[in-house]
């Protein structure tokens, strides 16, 4: 298995020039490629029952929480002395979440680094938000994920476990034991101690958009679910806590691309009480469909918003 410290030295030499860029973005463009090929058949029947304006809607709905998910991100960084505009901190994030469809759980770590770099954020200033952005997410995301568990079935039992991380991982955020882990970190790793520590403030901010992204996503899946056949009071709750907890328990099972599989199958799992057989796993895809075309159109919008901000100021666009 290859060290973090030689997969983050490829993934520098990887970003460090336009065509290898390119390369990247189009290794991720297949492997979402391939995604949809490979559930083509699942795809076409779960696509057959949405309606126009349900589709939409969860499309909406997507967007917002993937926004949400970057204001998390761009409020750290402001926390830690590096206030971005938000065509910057969408274009770092944004295109940076695309290393999340290769295998392996440190490509947008990397990216954003890189491209944060560029815009003048220091990379150990990067790397300490980009790390509790995906820790508050991860503690926001398993603390609401427990919210659909009296409503699940006996089906979902196996992942109850993972809502009792909640308490450790957010009582760990608490700035008072967070910055010493930072630091001791840091010293371990040989590397600058970063300049500022996190603030109460900031912290609680970033938990804050995350709470917005989790309900958003949420009702991406209530939306769909709804066009696929479920009813009764139990849906919303069940899609929110569901979506949450299988995004919690895909990220946590670091060796596949963007959770691919465990997702599915604990969303599906979750959503039995109000689904018919079937009903489950068609939401679970057309959910993973709508996420991945957000964050390709996310990634696109991003990038053509800064090129355009760039121009207008007269920055050099970085090769």
């Amino acid at each position: 298995m290859p060290r973090p410290r030689s997969v983050l030295t490829a993934g520098r030499a990887l970003l460090g020039s336009r065509a290898l860029r390119w390369a990247f973005v189009a290794a991720v463009l297949l492997s979402a490629a391939w995604w949809v090929v490979a559930h083509r058949g699942e795809l076409g029947d779960a696509l057959s029952r949405l309606s126009v304006a349900g589709t939409a809607g969860a499309f909406a709905a997507v967007l917002v929480g993937l926004v949400g998910s970057m204001l998390a991100y761009r409020a750290l960084l402001a926390d830690l002395g590096s206030p971005l505009p938000a065509t910057v901190a969408a274009r770092i994030f944004f295109l940076g979440q695309l290393g999340k469809y290769l295998p392996g759980s440190l490509w947008p770590v990397v990216a954003q680094m890189e491209m944060g770099k560029e815009a003048g954020v220091p990379r150990q200033r990067s790397v300490a938000a980009i790390t509790l952005t995906i820790l508050i997410y991860l503690g926001a995301g398993i603390l609401v994920g427990g919210v659909a568990l009296p409503f699940s079935s006996d089906a979902a039992g196996g992942w109850r476990w993972l809502v009792l991380l909640a308490p450790a991982l957010l009582g760990a955020l608490h700035p008072r034991i967070l910055n010493p882990v930072f630091v001791r970190l840091s010293t371990l790793a040989r590397r600058p101690l970063p300049e500022r520590a996190f603030s109460a403030r900031g912290v609680l901010t970033a938990f804050g958009w995350s709470l917005l992204s989790w309900a958003a996503f949420g009702v991406q899946v209530a939306l769909v679910a709804h066009d696929i056949g479920a009813s009764g009071a139990r849906t919303l709750p069940l899609a929110v806590g569901g979506f949450a907890l299988a995004w919690s328990a895909g990220f946590l099972v670091v060796f596949l691309p963007a959770g691919g599989g465990v997702r599915e199958v604990v969303l599906a799992a979750l959503l039995s009480p109000v689904l018919a057989k079937g009903g489950p796993a068609a939401v679970s895809v057309v959910a993973r469909l709508l996420m991945t075309a957000g964050d390709v159109l996310t990634a696109g919008v991003a990038a053509l918003a800064w090129r355009r901000s760039a121009a207008r100021t007269g920055r050099d666009l970085p090769e």
